[in-house]
């Protein structure tokens, strides 16, 4: 089968693979007919590629038909239409039983101090080949692949895999009181659905602090008062000033470990990046930094006793943190990989209403085909021609 395959720092490859099989009694293989890229690929397309190597599948929001399943997959069988959420887990471990599914301890990757397995992302989660290829074995299928309906086109439902789910917890854990504000820093797709959520979830007041032009004017489309950081010398004073002084009640990071702003940090993850994947594992695993500035905005302009909710992906080890600042405004913290299935029963009444309330038809700015993936990760890593989301077809 065809398959995007990582080749080091920037370069990433569609080749020729084996076709995956059968392993387990509780696997399946899904004809994929839909995977984006996703924001933290990115991710590995520059900083954390000493934890991949050459060859390894990449991707992790995936959709398809079933082809084949194993004996003990009982709730989805061939010729069904499924979503493949990113994280691998049982569904009935202790973790899981409490809906904590990124923290399965089934498929935790132990050996790396790591939660749940997923997929195509890394050997410190388990390298588990990925869904930006034609075909993909599914762990755990058994609770895993979310069915969806046959008809609709598969932008209403890929993003079931990953993005939605996401931007849906960070809301939850922001928690904004009723006629409350919410800042959403970064708006990316994740960003993107957040502000949509939230404004769907009635929240009164919703501020987008971005700098990519078309991105501010998607989600000012939307209904979210938007700032543009080029504009504003402290995005967290203009946050301030916007909310009588006080600041919003809770802000959410949909950024991550690649914020702009943050130049010492950047050449940190610039230099490691550049040294023998065997000599750069370890500084990672015990010396990382990230780069900080969108956490650390989301942090100064929150009002006293309110919430950061944290859905950008971070690395870091040893990051610099505003611990007095944090103790004494009574900030709180919530932030994790998250937990797909937790939250599906919630997401798919909006994702099946025609009208379309998310806006998932219009967030994909890219249509590409598989073997188109590389200049995918070339514009969106760039921003260029203002590409938002890249959906690639098989």
């Amino acid at each position: 089968m065809r398959a995007l395959t990582w080749q080091g720092k920037r370069d990433v490859q569609v080749q020729d693979v084996p076709d995956p099989e059968i392993q387990e009694p509780t696997d399946a293989i899904v004809r994929i007919t839909s995977t984006a890229i996703c924001g933290s690929d990115l991710h590995l397309y520059e900083v954390l590629g000493a934890y991949l190597k050459p060859g390894d599948v990449l991707g992790h929001e995936a959709m398809g038909v079933v082809e084949e399943v194993g004996a003990e997959v009982t709730h989805i069988k061939a010729g069904d239409r499924v979503v493949v959420p990113f994280n691998i887990s049982c569904g009935s471990c202790w973790m899981c039983s409490r809906g904590l599914y990124a923290q399965c301890e089934t498929t935790q990757v132990r050996d790396q101090g790591k939660g749940a397995s997923l997929f195509g992302y890394t050997s410190l989660y388990g390298s588990v080949p990925g869904g930006q290829a034609q075909f993909l074995r599914v762990p755990q299928a058994h609770f895993g692949p979310i069915k969806v309906p046959d008809d609709g086109p598969d932008s209403r439902y890929v993003y079931l895999s990953d993005i939605l789910p996401t931007a849906w917890q960070a809301v939850a854990y922001a928690d904004v009181p009723a006629g409350g504000t919410l800042a959403v820093l970064g708006l990316g797709p994740v960003g993107q659905f957040a502000t949509r959520i939230a404004l769907n979830q009635g929240v009164e007041r919703v501020i987008g602090v971005d700098l990519v032009p078309a991105r501010l004017e998607l989600a000012r489309k939307r209904g979210v008062e938007v700032i543009d950081l080029r504009d504003v010398d402290d995005v967290a004073d203009a946050l301030i000033d916007m909310t009588d002084g006080r600041g919003p009640d809770a802000t959410i990071d949909a950024v991550g470990m690649e914020a702009h702003g943050s130049p010492g940090a950047k050449a940190a993850q610039t230099a490691v990046g550049m040294l023998p994947d065997a000599l750069a594992r370890p500084l990672v695993d015990r010396f990382a930094v990230d780069r900080l500035d969108a956490l650390h905005t989301a942090m100064k302009a929150v009002r006293r006793g309110g919430t950061v909710s944290i859905s950008g992906v971070y690395g870091g080890e040893a990051d610099p943190m505003p611990m007095m600042e944090l103790f004494d405004r009574g900030v709180q913290v919530r932030m994790g990989q998250c937990h797909v299935k937790r939250w599906i029963d919630d997401i798919m009444p909006l994702v099946l209403d025609d009208a379309d309330p998310l806006g998932t038809a219009d967030l994909a700015t890219h249509l590409l085909p598989l073997e188109d993936a590389a200049y995918g990760y070339e514009i969106f890593q760039a921003k260029k021609d203002a590409c938002i989301k890249v959906l690639l077809t098989p």
